[in-house]
C-alpha cells in the first residue's frame, strides 16, 4: 500500500549534485551509460574538476533509471560553483550546457521545469522534471545581468553561498562572519523580481536572518537538517525552521550522514530529523533535500526513496501528510515564487 502511495504521489527532491557527478565519472549519459568517445564530450567542468580515480569506481546516486525506480518525479539539479576559483561562471555554464544537451537527447524521458505546471505536465506524461539550480552565487561574478541570463537558460533556484565566504554573504563555516553584503541584498531583490528561489542552505545565521528580512517572497533551505538533533553548523536551529515556515518557505531534509548524527547516522535517525522539522515548522513546510552525489550518502541512491515513505507511514503519517512532504510542499513554494 505504501509503495502504491509513493508511486501515485508527486515526489520532488530539492537538491542533488548529479550533473557534475556524471561528468566526473566519465561524461556519463543520463541513463547512466558511458558512450563511445566519451573523452570527446569533455568540457570546462571536466577540466576544472578532473575525473574521479578510479574512473567508474563509484556509481552515481541519481540518474534517469534510478529516478524511475525510486518514484522520483522531479529533482533540483544543482551545479556547485565553489571550487573552480577564477572560473565560477565558466564552470556553471559548461555544466548546465552539458546537462541541457543530455535533457535534449532524452527528451522523451525528462524535461526542464521552468514553472510549476511543467512539473505536473511531466508527471502526467510519464516523464521526469528537472529544475536547474546554481549552488553558490559566486557563479554570477557579482553581475546581476548574469543572473538574468541564467534565468533565461532555465535556472530557478540559487543558493546564495556555500559554507565559505562569497560575494553575497558568509557561509556557515566562516568564523565571525557578517550578513548579506550590498551585492547579496541586491541579489535577493533581483531573484525576487525574476522569480528565482532564494536558497539559504550553507549561509551563516546572520546572513539567514538578513535574507528573510530582505526577501519579499518565501525563502527555502533545499538541503539541511535540524540543529536540535545534531549540532553541526550546516543544520538549522528551531527558530530558523519556524521563521522559514512563517515566511511560507520549505526546508529539505538532507541525507548527509554527519548532518544526521556525529556518532551513528541511520535511516531511522534521518526520519527523526524529518519528524522534528515537521513538529517545529509544520507539515506544510518540510520536504526532501537528499544531496545525492554531493554527500547524501546515508542511503545508497535514489531507488530507496520509497523506504522513507514507508518509514514515515509506520510512524503514523497519513496519506495527506505524506503527499505534502514528498512533493506538494515543494510544488506550492515553487509556484508561489517561480509561477
Amino acid at each position: 500500500m505504501t509503495n502504491a502511495l509513493h508511486e501515485r504521489a508527486l515526489v520532488i527532491d530539492a537538491h542533488n549534485d548529479s550533473i557534475v557527478a556524471h561528468i566526473r565519472r566519465g561524461n556519463l549519459r543520463l541513463d547512466g551509460t558511458q558512450p563511445d568517445g566519451w573523452k570527446e564530450r569533455a568540457g570546462a567542468a571536466a577540466y576544472l574538476r578532473q575525473y574521479e580515480t578510479p574512473l567508474g569506481g563509484q556509481a552515481v546516486q541519481l540518474d534517469l533509471p534510478k529516478m524511475k525506480r525510486g518514484g522520483l518525479d522531479a529533482a533540483f539539479f544543482a551545479v556547485d560553483c565553489t571550487r573552480p576559483w577564477g572560473n565560477h561562471l565558466l564552470y556553471g555554464l559548461d555544466a548546465l550546457g552539458y546537462f541541457l544537451s543530455e535533457v535534449e537527447a532524452f527528451s522523451s524521458e525528462i524535461a526542464v521545469a521552468r514553472g510549476a505546471d511543467d512539473i505536473l505536465q511531466a508527471k502526467a506524461a510519464g516523464k521526469r522534471a528537472a529544475v536547474l539550480a546554481i549552488e553558490n552565487s559566486d557563479a554570477l561574478e557579482k553581475s546581476l545581468y548574469v543572473l538574468s541570463h541564467l534565468y533565461q537558460i532555465g535556472v530557478r533556484s540559487v543558493t546564495l553561498t556555500h559554507s565559505t565566504r562569497s560575494f553575497a554573504a558568509d557561509g556557515c563555516e566562516v568564523e565571525g562572519g557578517g550578513g548579506l553584503t550590498d551585492f547579496g541584498t541586491r541579489l535577493v531583490e533581483k531573484m525576487n523580481a525574476l522569480g528565482i528561489l532564494v536558497d539559504i542552505s550553507h549561509i551563516n545565521e546572520r546572513g539567514f536572518w538578513d535574507t528573510l528580512e530582505r526577501s519579499h517572497h518565501p525563502v527555502v533551505g533545499t538541503h539541511n537538517c535540524c540543529r536540535a538533533l545534531c549540532d553541526h553548523p550546516r543544520n538549522l536551529h528551531d527558530e530558523q525552521l519556524k521563521a522559514l515556515a512563517e515566511k511560507g518557505g520549505v526546508v529539505g531534509i538532507t541525507f548527509v550522514p554527519f548532518f544526521v548524527s556525529d556518532e551513528a547516522p541511520t535511516l531511522e535517525g534521518l526520519l527523526d530529523h524529518i519528524e522534528h522539522a515537521i513538529s517545529v515548522a509544520g507539515i506544510d513546510h518540510v520536504g526532501l533535500g537528499s544531496d545525492f552525489d554531493g554527500g547524501g550518502e546515508l542511503v545508497q541512491d535514489a531507488t530507496i526513496l520509497p523506504q522513507i515513505t514507508e518509514g514515515l507511514s509506520a510512524r503514523g503519517y497519513d496519506e495527506g501528510a505524506l503527499e505534502k512532504f514528498l512533493g506538494l510542499n515543494w510544488l506550492r513554494v515553487f509556484r508561489d515564487v517561480v509561477g
